[in-house]
C-alpha cells in the first residue's frame, strides 16, 4: 500500500465507491482547472450517445448489404467486448476520476511512453472519426433536394463549423447539447422500432415486400453470402462502438462520479441489445438485405419504402443529428486527452490552454484542423471518404481499447500484489476478460488484412503509424522528462 496521502475530495469519492479510503497517489496536472458542471442526466445521455452513433445510423446500411442479417451477430459480439472495455475503464474511473481518462491511467501504470502512445492513438481515432462524421452529415444533407446541388465538401465544412462553435463555449453547453442529441436519437430509434414491430405484427406491405421471417428465409437465410462476410464487417462494426469510452472522459467533469458512473456504464449492455442488435434484426425482417446500401441510412430506406409523407425526411434529420452528436463528442474528448498530454509534455503546449469557459480550446482546434483536412478529402474523393477514414478510425479505436485493457490488467496485477485497492465496482472475470478482449482486438486487425481493399491498405499503414509514434516520442521526450523531473521535485 502507498504511504502517501491524497486530497480529501479524492478520499471522499473513494470512500463512496469502496467503503474505504482511496489509495491512488497519482496526480494528473491535466485535471486541474475544469468545472464540475456535468450532471447525472448528462453522463447518462453521454453514455447513450456514445453507444449510438454514425456507425449504426449510416454504417449499418452498407454492412447489411455486405453481410445480410448476420450483421446482428457481429453487433452482438462486438457489443460484448465494447462493454468489457467500458466496464474496465469504469473501474479505473472509480479508482481515480480523471479528465485524462485512460491516458492518465497509462501514465500511472505504464509510464510516460504508455501515456504518449495511448493519447496519440486516441487522437488518431477521433481525428479520423470527425472526418467520418462530417462526411456522414454531408451525405445525409444530400437527401433533401435543396442541398442536392451543393458540393459535399461545402456541407462537410458547414457541419464542422457549427459543431466547433458549440464546443468552444463551455462544458455545460456541451453536456446540454449531447443530452438533447441523445434524446433525439433514442426517441427516433424507439419510434422506428415500434413502427417496425407494428409492421411485423400486422404484416403490412413494405416497399412491395411482406415483412417477417420469410424476408430472411427467402433471401438466403441469416448468412446469405456465407459466414466470412460477417467476420469481415466486424472491423466496421467496431467503429460503431467508438464512443463508448466517452463517459469515462466526462467523469472528470462531474461532481460525483462514484455514484453516476456505475449506473451509466451498466446500462450500456442493454442499450446495445435493444438499439443495435434489435434494430438490425428489425431491418433484416422488414426488407431483404439487398434493399440496403452504404449510400443511405437503412432507417431512411425503410421509411422511404413505406411511402409515409415526410417520414423519411424526419428520420434523415435524426441521423444527421446523430452525426453532429458524434462530431461534438469527438471534439470534446480529444481536447481533454490532449490537455492531459500537454501538461505532461507529450502534446503541443497550446493544446493545454483553457478559455474563460474552462474549455481546453487548443485541443478542440487541433482536432478541428484535421476535420478541415477531411473537408479536402470530401472534395477529392467524395464517394470513398467515409470508408477510408472509417478504417483509419478503426485502427485508432483498436489501439485505444487495447491500451485501456492493458491498463486494467496492470491495475489488477498491482491490486493482487497488495499495492492498491480495487473499488467495489469491478470488471468481472479479470484477468481473463482483459486477455480475451485484447486477443479479440488483435483478430480484428487480422480480419482487416484478410478482407483486402481499404482494410488491407490501412493495416499496411501500421508500420508507418508506429514509426510516426516512435519518431514523435524522440521529439517530445526531452520536455516530458523535464516536466516529470520537476513534478518529482515538487
Amino acid at each position: 500500500m502507498s504511504d502517501r496521502t491524497i486530497t480529501s475530495a479524492d478520499a471522499d469519492a473513494g470512500a463512496t465507491a469502496t467503503g474505504s479510503p482511496q489509495t491512488s497517489t497519482h496526480v494528473d496536472a491535466g485535471d486541474a482547472g475544469y468545472s464540475k458542471d456535468l450532471k447525472s442526466r448528462h453522463i447518462n445521455m453521454i453514455a447513450i450517445g456514445g453507444a449510438i452513433g454514425t456507425g449504426l445510423f449510416l454504417g449499418a446500411g452498407g454492412r447489411l448489404a455486405e453481410a445480410g442479417p448476420s450483421l446482428a451477430i457481429a453487433y452482438a459480439v462486438c457489443g460484448v467486448f465494447a462493454f468489457f472495455v467500458v466496464r474496465a475503464l469504469g473501474e479505473l474511473v472509480l479508482y481515480r476520476p480523471s479528465s485524462g481518462a485512460f491516458v492518465s491511467y497509462a501514465r500511472e501504470f505504464m509510464g510516460e511512453k504508455g501515456a504518449y502512445t495511448a493519447g496519440w492513438l486516441y487522437f488518431l481515432n477521433w481525428s479520423t472519426t470527425c472526418v467520418a462524421d462530417i462526411t456522414a452529415a454531408a451525405t445525409y444533407a444530400h437527401f433533401w433536394s435543396m442541398f442536392s446541388d451543393v458540393p459535399q465538401w461545402i456541407l462537410a465544412l458547414i457541419a464542422l463549423a457549427v459543431v466547433l462553435a458549440a464546443n468552444l463555449i463551455s462544458v455545460k453547453y456541451f453536456g446540454e447539447t449531447e443530452f438533447w442529441f441523445a434524446i433525439i436519437k433514442v426517441a427516433a430509434l424507439l419510434a422506428f422500432m415500434l413502427v417496425g414491430i407494428f409492421l411485423l405484427v400486422t404484416q403490412q406491405d413494405v416497399g412491395g415486400h411482406q415483412p417477417g421471417f420469410g424476408t430472411v428465409a427467402d433471401n438466403g437465410g441469416i448468412f446469405p453470402v456465407g459466414m466470412l462476410p460477417m467476420l469481415l464487417v466486424i472491423q466496421g462494426v467496431v467503429f460503431a462502438y467508438a464512443s463508448v469510452e466517452l463517459c469515462g472522459v466526462a467523469a472528470g467533469e462531474t461532481a460525483n462520479p462514484a455514484k453516476v458512473m456505475p449506473r451509466a456504464i451498466n446500462s450500456i449492455m442493454w442499450r446495445v441489445g435493444i438499439f443495435y442488435v434489435g434494430s438490425v434484426v428489425l431491418l433484416a425482417l422488414l426488407l431483404p438485405y439487398t434493399a440496403y446500401s452504404g449510400d443511405e441510412s437503412p432507417f431512411v430506406t425503410v421509411m422511404d419504402k413505406l411511402g409515409v409523407p415526410g417520414a423519411a425526411g424526419v428520420m434523415n434529420l435524426v441521423v444527421l443529428t446523430a452525426a453532429l452528436s458524434s462530431l461534438n463528442a469527438g471534439l470534446y474528448s480529444t481536447a481533454r486527452i490532449l490537455r492531459s498530454m500537454s501538461m505532461a509534455g507529450s502534446a503541443p503546449r497550446f493544446t493545454g490552454r483553457m478559455n474563460k469557459g474552462q474549455v481546453p480550446y487548443g485541443g478542440v482546434l487541433l482536432t478541428a484542423a484535421f476535420g478541415v483536412a477531411g473537408v479536402g478529402l470530401n472534395y477529392v474523393m467524395p464517394g470513398q471518404a467515409f470508408e477510408i477514414v472509417l478504417n483509419f478510425a478503426s485502427i485508432g479505436i483498436l489501439g485505444t481499447w487495447s491500451m485501456i485493457m492493458i491498463c486494467s490488467l496492470l491495475f489488477w496485477r498491482r491490486a493482487k500484489e497488495g499495492k492498491l485497492s480495487r473499488p467495489s465496482y469491478q470488471l468481472p472475470w479479470a484477468p481473463y476478460t482483459q486477455i480475451v478482449t485484447i486477443c479479440f482486438l488483435a483478430c480484428v486487425v487480422v480480419l482487416m488484412w484478410w478482407g483486402g481493399g481499404v482494410g488491407r491498405t490501412t493495416v499496411m499503414f501500421l508500420p508507418l503509424i508506429a514509426a510516426a509514434l516512435v519518431g514523435g516520442w524522440y521529439v517530445v521526450r526531452g520536455r516530458v522528462n523535464a516536466i516529470a523531473a520537476e513534478r518529482e521535485r515538487s
